[in-house]
This record gives structure tokens, sequence and C-alpha cells, in this order.
């Protein structure tokens, strides 16, 4: 299920993103990316609609995955 990120109160998407970015096994290249930059990159591709917020309801958990084509933010 998509969360409307929108819908989600400040603090709840900075945790949200946050905890995201600092998931082992994302990669960001060779260098380093502070984590600021990291959750600045990932809400502005929630603002564009390039990625949602996922809510996996058999597991429990959130995720951020990229858009399904033809997706449109609310």
């Amino acid at each position: 299920m998509i969360i409307p990120h929108h819908e989600l109160s400040p603090e709840a998407l900075q945790g949200v993103i946050e905890d995201f970015v600092s998931r082992d096994g994302t990669d960001y290249g060779a260098t380093e990316i502070a984590l600021a930059a990291k959750v600045a990159q990932v809400r502005r591709q929630l603002d564009e609609g390039t990625a949602v917020i996922f809510f996996d309801e058999e597991e429990g958990g959130v995720t951020i995955l990229p858009a399904p084509a033809g997706f449109k933010p609310a």
C-alpha cells in the first residue's frame, strides 16, 4: 500500500527517510554522503513523485521504492 508522504507528520516522515537511507546495503557510490544530503535527496524524490513510501501489510514494515509507472502523486 502506498502511503502519501504529505499525510505523515514532519517527524514521522523524517524518521522514515532517515531509517531508509541508513539501512545496510544502501549504496551511494564511492564517495561518502552526509545523512542530511541523503535525506534531502530522498525527500526531493518523494516530492517529485519519482519515489513512494510503501507499507507492506504482510511484513508490517515501511520502505521507499521507485514510483510505479504512471504514478501521479496526490
